[in-house]
């Protein structure tokens, strides 16, 4: 099927889910949810994903193979993921303001679905289940494409989704997923005026700068995240190792972790002896990877590494990595942070709460954290339910995206034969 032709049943497919209430698309999500889990769905999508798995060793970086597989383990917390979705409040008929003039006029601000969101994402199967329940209990249709690593993987989640649908009395189109993987395809949802509502790019820095610059519809800049973590000279030590090897190692293919760790230098020469121990020779001990530390001049004179290049502090590695500055003041990694950031995550360790205050006003980041690790930047966590990405931007959404970031607002005005003059 082309993706003109998907486009069209998307948009045919939403004046249906603009109609139905909150009872029937909930019965759907769970559906959806159900669908995932019976027993030759879940089998084929596990059978699609080795297929995916194996055809991609050796064309992306190990790391990154971690977001493409699936498990029994991952599909089941995908259904749980959906069924988190029905379980939420619905934005959708929720009146934002309400204002009765002297005429009489009863004016109503009032959440409405987008319509048609398009959500173009990587060799992350899990975003599909994600996107999906998000869409349907917000009462948008949703058109997918995913990246041509985990196309046979999304495609069998897909149809074990519609199927879903279709049980809950709704149509399959409700969920889509673009069968071309190729550029065109992605151009063609960039510039699809009258069908895609609203546009959502996942993935790194050249996807979403591609389509900031050639989207012709509204699009959401999301993802990429140089996110940072600054050890004040007033931190807790230990905490502040304990935060960065989890913003760094729990997951480091992913976009909320830690990129680059900034030392103020009055504690520079006992926190990184402490790091490095962390990061490296103990990971290397323990048969584990260890991380690659690019240092400045400054960290170098106290730690072994490898010296930091000019684009280190302006790389999302997503790999076991990490650029080290050390700074000579709270102002200096402010400067640092706001001059580099990609406007994602960054946390401050201290003990120093008027320096805390500092750090939280002058960071423009969409997440800033005080003595905890950036890796808790997440729809689920931040209990929106399952995240349709992470904005980055300042309009109309910023941080992790959730149901009321895909609506959109009407205004409802009730009268009694009011006529203006």
């Amino acid at each position: 099927m082309t993706t003109q032709e998907i486009l069209t049943q998307a948009k045919e497919a939403k004046t249906a889910l603009l109609l139905a209430d909150t009872q029937r698309r909930n019965t759907a999500l769970h559906k959806m949810a159900d669908s995932l889990l019976k027993p030759d769905h879940a089998a084929r999508i596990l059978a699609e994903n080795a297929y995916d798995l194996k055809a991609a060793k050796g064309s992306i970086p190990d790391v990154m193979l971690d977001r493409l597989l699936l498990n029994m383990e991952r599909i089941r917390g995908m259904a749980d993921g959906i069924r988190e979705a029905a379980a939420l409040e619905d934005p959708v008929g929720k009146v934002l303001e309400e204002v009765k003039r002297p005429n009489g006029l009863v004016i109503r601000k009032t959440a409405v679905p987008m319509g048609v969101v398009a959500i173009i994402y990587e060799s992350r199967p899990n975003v599909t289940s994600d996107a999906a329940a998000l869409a349907v209990k917000s009462g948008n249709a949703c058109v997918l494409r995913g990246g041509k690593e985990a196309w046979r993987t999304c495609h069998a989640i897909v149809e074990a989704m519609q199927i879903g649908l279709e049980e809950a009395g709704m149509p399959r189109t409700a969920v889509n997923l673009i069968e071309d993987t190729s550029r065109v395809s992605a151009n063609e949802l960039m510039t699809a005026e009258g069908y895609v509502d609203l546009l959502i790019p996942r993935g790194g820095r050249g996807l979403i700068r591609s389509c900031v610059e050639h989207a012709t519809v509204p699009c959401i800049q999301t993802g990429t995240g140089i996110c940072h973590i600054y050890v004040d000279q007033a931190a807790d030590l230990r905490m502040a190792v304990s935060i960065v090897n989890n913003a760094k190692t729990s997951r480091p293919s992913v976009c909320n972790a830690q990129e680059v760790c900034l030392v103020h230098e009055a504690v520079a020469g006992e926190f990184l002896p402490m790091l490095y121990h962390e990061l490296c020779r103990k990971r290397q001990d323990e048969g584990r990877q260890p991380v690659e530390l690019r240092l400045d001049e400054a960290a170098a004179a106290v730690i072994d590494g490898t010296p930091a290049g000019e684009a280190d502090f302006d790389t999302e590695f997503l790999d076991y990595i990490l650029s080290i500055k050390v700074v000579d003041s709270a102002e200096e990694a402010i400067e640092h942070i706001n001059a580099h950031s990609t406007g994602h995550s960054e946390a401050i360790v201290t003990m120093d709460k008027e320096t805390a205050g500092q750090f939280t006003a002058a960071v423009d980041s969409a997440a800033v954290y005080v003595n905890a690790s950036t890796r808790f930047t997440d729809g689920g966590v931040f209990g929106l339910g399952c995240e349709m990405g992470i904005s980055t931007q300042k309009l109309h959404a910023r941080g992790p995206m959730g149901l009321a970031e895909l609506c959109t607002y009407k205004y409802i005005i009730t009268g009694d034969g009011q006529i203006r003059v």
